[in-house]
């Protein structure tokens, strides 16, 4: 068809299409996008990234971890108990395994293998024995997997007359033997256990237990011959109105708790739940680092915007300011606070006002730099020129451009605050130990000791600060190529 053949088409065979028309609206829907804002646009983003999901859900899991653990752990922050110090980690459903199940694999000589065998429940498994020579002399050593809660064995206490028959009173009701004989103490202080009263057998000087012609071990039980087996099982003590008596600590704790101990994550040196006194510490951590961040964010973002905004005398003072801060160095600043501030403040405020002292400074050299980028660009030149005060330039032009900077900044200065705060309690600058308190740099710090042969008081501490540090990263850079596309991978440059 050519061009003349189109002006003989009849006017007729035209049809006008409008906007309303059927046909037009439906080619029309395939090419309609719905709008997107901003916020939108950069989650979109981020839900791409997979690692940075998933490092977000992680966080998410250690701050439900850090807020409601101890709502539902059966121990207080304050519960201690010095007979069960360094107990490993107990799960129930694990108790017949040989993974968290309270126990620890030990190899011992004779004599304390003799000492555990006595002990009720103490030896969960025998794995056997092996000679090894020891001063150019064989010598026996058994393999053993030890429970480290039943190996408490028995402990002495004193009660008053009341206390004994009411303990007496749930022994015979729950049908289970709370009280032992009690031991003579003058052969216990000849014995090679001095003053340990699990060893309730005669032993030679080298703690090798006695055996009678029967094969069986003698007893050191004080005697009484009014006790149906002859032996006493409380001694009058301050004129009868106290007991010394021998209980079966395992029971004993079932009778003041009403439960059998049991440690998820184990027990510290000191006999302090892990799992609730670390669900303290991160949320010591945590809400320490978000108020530092959320203050630093406001003041950074204050300072830089009127820095970078107005420039000058102003602009160059306070650059002046934070050079003579940076050139402080931050170990020193944080034991001047903590020796001027410490003592009359508390070393938690102490230390909330030295990471203020330094943290707003980063924020408000990025924010600076934003305003300078933006300020000076048309949009900005035009809304002056209309009018607009100095305050709508900044808040409503300026800074909504500089928001995926700030975003970024102060996402990333939560694990900077946590990582500073374990490492200064760590060393022992800071020191937030107490029975109502305490962090995870201080139990690293506790128990840098007890790696080697308690591992569990370190690894739970060390595994929660470093799936947090790792996450908080990885979530931050999340964010960073989330609504500043342009500088993804800027990091590895």
């Amino acid at each position: 068809m050519n061009c003349d053949d189109i002006d003989n088409i009849p006017k007729e065979k035209f049809v006008f299409v409008q906007r309303d028309d059927a046909t037009f609206a439906k080619d029309d829907s395939v090419l309609a996008v719905p709008p997107a804002s901003y916020l939108h646009d950069a989650l979109s983003r981020f839900a791409k990234n997979r690692g940075s999901v998933i490092c977000f859900f992680i966080i998410f899991v250690l701050f439900l971890y850090a807020v409601f653990a101890p709502l539902f752990s059966p121990f207080r922050i304050t519960d201690k108990d010095g007979y069960y110090a360094y107990a490993t980690p107990r799960l129930g459903i694990l108790s017949g395994t040989s993974f968290w199940d309270g126990g620890r694999d030990l190899e011992v000589n004779l004599q304390t293998y003799q000492y555990l065998s006595n002990i009720p429940g103490a030896i969960k498994k025998f794995y056997g024995t092996r000679e090894l020579m020891v001063a150019k002399r064989p010598q026996t050593w058994y393999a053993l997997r030890v429970d480290t809660y039943e190996k408490v064995g028995w402990v002495k206490l004193t009660l008053t007359p009341e206390q004994w028959a009411k303990a007496k009173e749930w022994e015979a009701s729950n049908g289970v033997q709370l009280f032992y004989p009690v031991l003579d103490d003058k052969q216990v202080k000849n014995s090679a256990y001095k003053g340990d009263v699990n060893a309730w057998f005669l032993t030679d000087d080298k703690g090798v237990a006695k055996k009678s012609a029967t094969g069986e071990l003698t007893p050191i039980y004080v005697s009484n011959e009014k006790s149906p087996d002859g032996f006493a099982y409380y001694i009058p003590r301050m004129n009868g109105s106290q007991y010394e008596v021998r209980v079966l600590y395992k029971e004993w704790y079932r009778y003041l708790h009403g439960r059998y101990a049991s440690f998820l994550f184990g027990a510290d040196m000191a006999g302090y739940d892990i799992f609730t006194r670390l669900a303290h510490g991160a949320r010591l951590s945590l809400f320490l680092s978000i108020i530092v961040s959320a203050i630093n964010l406001l003041l950074g973002t204050v300072i830089g915007a009127l820095e970078g905004y107005y420039g000058g005398s102003f602009d160059l003072t306070v650059e002046r300011i934070k050079d003579i801060i940076c050139q402080v160095p931050s170990q020193v600043t944080m034991v001047l606070f903590q020796l001027y501030l410490a003592d009359k403040l508390g070393p938690l405020v102490a230390l909330f006002f030295a990471f203020i002292f330094y943290g707003w400074i980063g924020t408000s050299s990025t924010v600076r730099a934003q305003f300078y980028r933006f300020k000076g660009q048309d949009y900005i030149s035009a809304s002056r020129t209309l009018g607009a005060k100095d305050s709508r330039l900044i808040f409503k032009h300026i800074l909504p451009n500089a928001i995926g900077f700030i975003i970024t900044a102060s996402v990333l200065k939560i694990p900077a605050v946590i990582f500073s705060e374990a490492n200064l309690t760590y060393l022992g600058i800071v020191n937030l130990d107490s029975d109502t308190m305490t962090s995870v740099g201080t139990m690293l710090n506790s128990a840098k000791d007890a790696l080697a042969t308690y591992p569990h008081t370190v690894f739970f501490p060390a595994l929660f600060i470093s799936l947090l540090l790792v996450c908080f990263n990885e979530f931050g850079n999340g964010l960073r190529d989330a609504f500043n596309p342009q500088l993804r991978g800027s990091e590895n440059e």
